[in-house]
């Protein structure tokens, strides 16, 4: 079984959420595909699971970029003007 860093790839936690897409979809593509040994199907599924707690983490931050630039064009409409 693998380690939580994959030789390949590095460590999930150090990819973008792009690479870290990508390479989920890999990992979905060769599962969906077969042909493992079962070590290998498990190698991947926690792979995947590791990708996908990364491209939550980004979405997850993103969203609150968002939130907080939402609030402050919000905060700026209702301050009085001069």
């Amino acid at each position: 079984m693998t380690s939580k860093t994959d030789e390949a790839t590095g460590p999930a936690d150090a990819l973008g959420y792009e690479q870290a897409r990508d390479e989920l979809i890999e990992v979905v593509r060769r599962l969906e595909t077969g042909g493992t040994t079962l070590e290998e199907s498990l190698a991947l599924w926690e792979r995947g699971e590791e990708l996908a707690k990364v491209c939550r983490r980004w979405l997850d931050g993103a969203r609150a970029r968002l939130d907080a630039a939402l609030a402050g064009e919000d905060a700026e409409a209702d301050a009085p003007e001069d």
